[in-house]
């Protein structure tokens, strides 16, 4: 698949839409999978379906998008997602070096956070 904000749009679009179906059903098991431990309240529970109603719209956003890739709204969807994908991988490497939190999903989640962030910043800097 080439590097285009098409092909970006599409697999941040499937991958994020994805997450927060899996988050929104069964939101113990994605969050022991990353963090090795379930949420352990009501609560935590809650705030990880709220989550996944973001996941799912950040990822309905760029499925859409990627219909018209080179208009300043989608360039701006970028941008977003490349602080989102930047935060989010900071947040689970803090997780585990402040709070060893390290679930069996947690490098993998990390490296495609920075993965996606490196493809973000080449696709804006190239305009492509």
């Amino acid at each position: 698949m080439p590097y285009t904000r098409k092909a970006l749009l599409s697999v941040m679009g499937a991958l994020e839409a994805a997450t927060g179906v899996v988050l929104m059903a069964v939101p113990a098991l994605l969050v022991e999978l990353l963090l090795g431990v379930p949420p352990g309240t009501t609560a935590g529970l809650i705030a990880s379906r709220i989550a996944s109603a973001a996941l799912l719209a950040l990822g309905v956003a760029c499925w859409l998008a990627r219909h018209d890739a080179d208009c300043p709204a989608a360039r701006g969807l970028v941008a977003g997602m490349l602080i989102y994908n930047v935060v989010v991988a900071a947040i689970l490497f803090l997780a585990w070096t402040h709070f060893g939190l390290s679930g069996v999903a947690l490098w993998p989640a990390v490296l495609a956070h920075v993965g996606l962030a490196g493809w973000c910043i080449h696709s804006q800097w190239k305009g492509i």
